[in-house]
């Protein structure tokens, strides 16, 4: 209570700070919007997003999605700044993301405005998702300011947005069709297929289908500090199938609908690490992911608007691991996963520049194992959350107050106590000067994650009387932009502080079968995040864009009477950043990728036998379209980590050296 009353006054305390800048706004700006040429057009909604929003944005859409040498989102998401990728190696490694060192569980991955789920271990292998069907991939530290966003969305310290591709149809035409094939390093072969279809003018469907398999085996340097060997990476294999079929409606400007439905299905080998000079590993995963979702939005006149949300999904996995003999036999884990979802937005435009929100969410999650003893869990959550957004062209504000609450039951021994928690929020954007080139930009967020069910329930290991654990965000930056003929500069910057408290960490007890969950850690993170964004035209048919990006982060263990007090937490470096250049010559692209992450260290504490190098990664790709029977033939070559650097993302989890891909595709 003393948290929450603290959070609440902060809240009000900044809301009567800052309200006198609403005098700077009383009347609507005139200054239209700048103008960009051709290859700047392709950017200016991103860039307008960016500028004017109150929480920091980055977004990749459109045609540089497939410039970035990347085949699912989490290899896109690697260079945004403020992320750290955990990529367990391979094409069939399995992929998160950690925003501004506060774990992945704290960061909301949105497809097509629905949260995916995994409420056992909270983490979203983001590896599932291809680039093939998606239009637009945006990372938003603290939240969107989007009125009319669901009350899940204000329930993450962090949210990553998938939006995918919509029927576009040329004058005259009913139907898109495309074709690809990606075959390169690895074994790989990944065909794909896109069809559109429309139905009538308001109605059309989209049919997306994608095929992923590769031996997954690959070379690499091994050294035990006596000798050095060159060794191949094993049981890194994967096949993989993937559909997504949907409906979009549009039968009048008020009246919007979608519905969408989603299979991926895969096995791979889990390679493991490279310990103890042992190569080889047997352990085998099965996953298993279908969810229909659906989005309707109705506005009444001007001023009233619904948006309905809901989704039934179902994740099933299961783990192999024939070295481990159980009572029955070889350790054989099944994991059964259900989620009901429903959400009701209600949006009141009390004036042109005020605007009311009321979301209300319910869901359901339930799971099943085989696992002995396990307690079969049941989470019944009901979120609601009230936000008022004030915008105007010189500043915009949003503040927010979430409710939830959590109320769980399980069908054997003690279920975690019911949960009630009010989590406030405010951003602003604000133009200090008559020209629209400057905007400032800050944030505060309270908000906590919940334990797992994997931390509450699994045998051995859970432990019913976890808290969640809470963190405070605070962001201030700015973003500012300037043309010059036919070039466009874009820089932003933000620094920030986070407080997390409560940490749930896994302590060894007896051997290693039987750990367990305590609420111990403390974390405070200061950072720095700058992006700068270049582009223009040379020459009426020879354009670029450059994108470079800078992290600073500072993540220290702070937890009182701890062993690595003041020390940097694992795999967090303390500099990181991305440099991309992309240039069109007609048909013809080039494009140049950089990744640098700094030094690190695997282990809470900071002494040399945790200590892990930077590593850098050189890309290059190339392609060209040409016509082929009357429609355009697309053909590609990437040369991926072209100076084969030898490197581990998590350490003794070895990562692929140089590696080559082509593809093809063919549109009509």
């Amino acid at each position: 209570m003393r948290k929450n009353s603290i959070c609440i006054g902060i809240l009000l305390f900044t809301g009567l700070f800052l309200s006198p800048l609403l005098l700077l706004a009383q009347e609507r700006d005139s200054i239209s919007p700048i103008v960009l040429e051709e290859v700047l057009l392709n950017h200016r909604k991103n860039l307008k997003e960016t500028h004017n929003s109150p929480a920091p944005v980055q977004a990749i859409s459109g045609e540089k999605l497939q410039k970035l040498n990347s085949i699912n989102v989490a290899d896109a998401l690697s260079y945004f700044s403020g992320i750290q990728l955990k990529d367990y190696g391979g094409i069939g490694g399995i992929k998160t993301v950690n925003v501004r060192s506060m774990g992945s569980q704290h960061t909301g991955v949105f497809y097509d405005g629905i949260q995916l789920g995994n409420a056992q271990n909270g983490q979203v292998d983001l590896g599932k998702f291809s680039l093939e069907n998606m239009e637009k991939v945006s990372l938003y530290q603290g939240q969107r300011s989007e009125i009319h966003q669901s009350a899940k969305s204000y329930a993450s310290a962090n949210t990553i947005y998938l939006k995918t591709k919509t029927p576009k149809f040329n004058e005259g035409k009913a139907y898109n069709f495309k074709a690809g094939v990606k075959s390169g390093s690895f074994g790989l072969f990944n065909p794909s297929l896109n069809v559109d279809y429309k139905i009538s003018d308001a109605i059309a469907v989209r049919l997306s289908s994608e095929m992923v398999k590769a031996h997954g085996r690959y070379k690499f340097l091994y050294s035990n500090g006596v000798y050095d060997t060159t060794a191949v990476r094993n049981n890194a294999d994967i096949t993989s199938y993937l559909l997504e079929a949907s409906v979009h409606g549009n039968h009048t400007k008020n009246n919007s609908w979608q519905v969408k439905y989603y299979h991926y299905s895969s096995e791979r080998g889990l390679p493991g690490a490279i310990v103890a000079n042992r190569f080889r590993r047997p352990q085998r995963l099965w996953d298993r992911s279908n969810f229909l979702q659906a989005d309707y939005k109705h506005e009444f006149g001007e001023k009233y608007a619904i948006k309905v949300r809901g989704k039934i999904g179902e994740n099933f996995s299961r783990y192999l691991d024939p070295e481990i003999t159980t009572t029955t036999g070889l350790l054989d884990n099944k994991y059964d996963q259900q989620e009901y979802y429903l959400s009701l937005v209600n949006t009141y435009k009390i004036k042109p520049f005020w605007s009311l929100s009321l979301a209300t969410d319910f869901q359901q999650n339930t799971m099943q194992a085989n696992l002995y003893r396990f307690a079969y869990p049941k989470r019944n959550t009901l979120l609601n959350a009230l936000a008022t957004n004030l915008n105007f062209n010189r500043f915009t504000m949003q503040a927010s107050l979430l409710s939830t609450g959590i109320y769980e039951s399980v069908r054997y021994y003690e279920a975690a106590e019911d949960f009630q928690e009010y989590s406030p929020s405010l951003l602003f954007n604000l133009q200090p000067f008559a020209s629209p080139e400057l905007r400032i930009r800050g944030f505060y967020k309270n908000i906590f994650r919940m334990p797992t069910f994997n931390d509450l329930y699994y045998t051995f290991v859970g432990n019913t009387f976890l808290s969640p654990e809470y963190s405070d965000q605070v962001n201030l930056g700015f973003s500012w932009q300037k043309k010059w003929g036919n070039t466009f500069l874009h820089v932003t910057s933000d620094i920030y502080k986070i407080w997390v408290t409560d940490m749930i960490v896994a302590v060894p007890g007896t051997n290693l079968f039987r750990w367990t969950m305590l609420n111990l850690g403390e974390v405070e993170t200061i950072g720095l995040e700058t992006t700068v964004k270049n582009s223009g035209n040379l020459s009426k048919e020879l354009n670029y864009t450059v994108l470079l990006t800078y992290t600073f982060q500072e993540s220290l263990d702070v937890t009182p009477g701890g062993n690595s007090f003041g020390q940097q937490i694992p795999y967090i470096p303390t500099h990181s950043g991305s440099l991309s250049v992309m240039a069109s010559y007609k048909t013809l692209d080039v494009n140049y990728s950089f990744i640098y992450t700094g030094e690190r260290y695997s282990q809470k504490a900071n002494i040399p036998s945790n200590y892990l190098k930077p590593w850098y990664t050189h890309d290059i790709s190339s392609s060209y379209i040409f016509n082929f029977l009357d429609n355009p033939l697309k053909l590609g070559l990437e040369i991926n980590n072209v100076l084969d650097q030898q490197y581990a993302v998590v350490r003794n989890f070895p990562m692929p050296g140089r590696s080559f891909r082509a593809n093809l595709n063919y549109e009509f």
